[in-house]
């Protein structure tokens, strides 16, 4: 009996270490996550779920140079590409909403519920918006032999040939795509697409004549429209662009209600505690508007935002249910 006494003390006290261990960690994560504990007091992950050197991965590494300083903290940029960016918005939808993994996403983030019947993350429910970064107009261009002058006479011009005239996109399913077949939902007219492999091949195809009109991005089209080699009649978004203010908004042209933008995003898991989010957005707000970083968005076409996560989470509610039903109309699948 004295034996078996003795072993089990000698048993009972690297149990008793372990369990000292254990309550320690518990207690060290628990005082991570208090009330009233600072934050951040170790790295941040931003996951981008597209490849290195794409405008959503430069507007991310631009933005968090600046957000490490005013954070206290470094911030890793982890590019997590495949599956049309749904691997690595799965890992943030999954991740632990502490604040310390991230997701920067461009606008396809509220496309892709109406591309897939079964996506391994809910694009509203899963996630807390912070702001948006920046976005990226479109502009509406069309080849000089276009008799049209104007958004009212283009929606003439093709409501007198329904299906004669042509556009360019960067792709199936793509921000120019689908800015086209808004503005044909919203508008009543047919026209038929011709996909390009990109935004530049789209406007080489317009420059050429070979497409008629092409929503493209206010960088890749702005330089020729200023050469006066294409013609430029409105842009997407709801207020004119900080780029090209000289041109009016397609909603102000004839469209009422009209607006499509691409834009970069940085969102947190869902349950990330306020607090937390009203850091990253604060801190966030303010970097997009110093002037250095300012000046490098606006360079790239890139309008610098910082919007509340009020007004995020709201634009993007908006427009998973916008997309869904311009989808369903113009039958797109993805590729």
């Amino acid at each position: 009996m004295q034996g078996s006494g003795k072993r089990s003390s000698v048993i009972s006290r690297p149990r008793i270490m372990i369990a000292l261990g254990l309550v320690h960690v518990a207690s060290a994560a628990a005082a991570a996550t208090a009330p009233g504990t600072p934050y951040p007091t170790k790295p941040i992950r931003i996951i981008v779920p597209q490849s290195a050197g794409g405008s959503t991965d430069l507007a991310a590494r631009l933005v968090t140079q600046r957000l490490s300083d005013a954070l206290g903290q470094p911030i890793v940029v982890d590019n997590r590409p495949g599956a049309g960016s749904l691997n690595g918005t799965e890992t943030v939808a999954k991740a632990a909403p502490d604040g310390y993994t991230l997701l920067a996403v461009a606008a396809s983030f509220t496309i892709n519920p109406s591309l897939h019947d079964k996506l391994p993350f809910d694009p509203v429910r899963d996630f807390s918006a912070i702001t948006r970064l920046a976005a990226l107009p479109h502009i509406l261009v069309v080849h000089p032999s276009l008799p049209v002058k104007s958004v009212r006479e283009l929606i003439a011009l093709a409501k007198a040939k329904p299906g004669e005239l042509n556009y360019a996109s960067s792709g199936i399913a793509t921000s120019t795509h689908l800015a086209t077949e808004l503005f044909k939902y919203m508008t009543g007219t047919d026209m038929i697409q011709v996909p390009f492999k990109g935004g530049a091949p789209g406007v080489v195809g317009l420059l050429s004549g070979q497409v008629q009109l092409y929503f493209a991005t206010i960088s890749t089209a702005l330089p020729h429209v200023k050469s006066n080699k294409i013609r430029a009649l409105a842009v997407t978004t709801a207020k004119r662009s900080m780029v090209a203010p000289e041109f009016p908004t397609i909603a102000e042209a004839g469209v009422p209600g009209y607006e499509h933008a691409s834009w970069i995003g940085l969102l947190a898991p869902t349950q990330t505690p306020a607090p937390v989010i009203s850091k990253l957005h604060a801190e966030s707000a303010k970097v997009v508007y110093i002037p250095e970083v300012k000046a490098f968005l606006l360079r790239d076409g890139l309008e610098p935002v910082g919007d509340s996560p009020q007004e995020f989470s709201g634009i993007v509610k908006s427009e998973v249910s916008k997309w869904m039903k311009v989808v369903k109309a113009a039958g797109i699948k993805p590729q």
